[in-house]
């Protein structure tokens, strides 16, 4: 017998828990739940993330400035647990008052500048040190195309596909349907600009790449919700070429790394305070 068909209330309210993993860290209201300041190393950046796709995008950009010879992008980054609520910290969410990772404070400067949400923090990072983001007006409006375009476009992919694909406590064949769609279309967007150009915007490496393989270059490489085989991820050679290529980046394997608490005990770096904690 089938479940009888939901119907809304007049007024939604949270009288009832949300299920899933995700459960006891969702809520309807911003604001900290406790106090507790943050942590402050040395270094100039301060960093405090997880390594998802979105906080790996801001540990590769700061691991390639540092290998482009950018000492100023010396960062010390601090763990946070968002399965344990860390986000909602009096002092994160002064930092970042979306509670979200990554957020990131400019140390260098009097007063530290705060940065949240992780497309501006590279976009911060880039024009800070005048790199990894072209200058000349094409080239520069192309690449920020394309980092706008993953910043619209993952929430799709992570809050749609991957939540009801692989999070949600029951799966329903509508929202799979509808957000499998919607991520086969994105790929088949980036494939074929892939068959264009060497990197999304152009023929140089930039903060576009940096944003948008984490979350598409990982899940053609099969590392991400373990739905390569279910998108399948072969009708979209370019996508494939691209990522194996910055795959094999030094500062991309660095960075995916970092604040890592999960699979492989080589690939975990918690937290990482200076070049040296990823030499092992």
């Amino acid at each position: 017998m089938s479940k009888p068909a939901y119907v809304p209330p007049k007024v939604w309210r949270p009288d009832a828990a949300s299920g899933g993993q995700f459960a006891s860290i969702n809520r309807p209201v911003a604001g900290p739940t406790h106090d507790k300041d943050l942590p402050k190393g040395e270094q100039p950046l301060q960093l405090y993330s997880l390594a998802t796709p979105n906080g790996v995008k801001v540990t590769i950009a700061l691991e390639e400035l540092l290998e482009l010879g950018h000492a100023g992008a010396e960062y010390d980054a601090w763990l946070i647990r968002i399965g344990e609520g860390d986000q909602f910290s009096s002092g994160f969410v002064k930092v970042n008052p979306n509670s979200k990772i990554p957020a990131l404070l400019d140390c260098s400067q009097e007063p530290p500048v705060r940065v949240f949400e992780s497309g501006s923090i590279l976009l911060y990072l880039a024009e800070k040190f005048g790199a990894l983001l072209p200058t000349a007006p094409a080239a520069r409006t192309e690449c920020l195309n394309w980092l706008f375009w993953q910043m619209g476009a993952a929430p799709y992919l992570g809050g749609g596909f991957g939540h009801f694909y692989v999070y949600a406590p029951e799966k329903f064949e509508y929202a799979i349907n509808r957000f499998t769609m919607e991520a086969k279309r994105q790929l088949d967007v980036l494939d074929r600009r892939l068959a264009e150009s060497r990197y999304l915007g152009g023929e140089a490496y930039s903060i576009a790449d940096i944003a948008v393989w984490p979350w598409y270059g990982q899940l053609v490489l099969g590392n991400l919700y373990g739905a390569a085989e279910f998108l399948a991820v072969h009708e979209y050679p370019n996508v494939q070429r691209w990522a194996q290529e910055i795959a094999q980046r030094n500062a991309v394997q660095r960075g995916t790394r970092v604040n890592r608490t999960w699979g492989d005990e080589a690939s975990q770096v918690p937290e990482r305070h200076s070049a040296a904690d990823l030499n092992n």
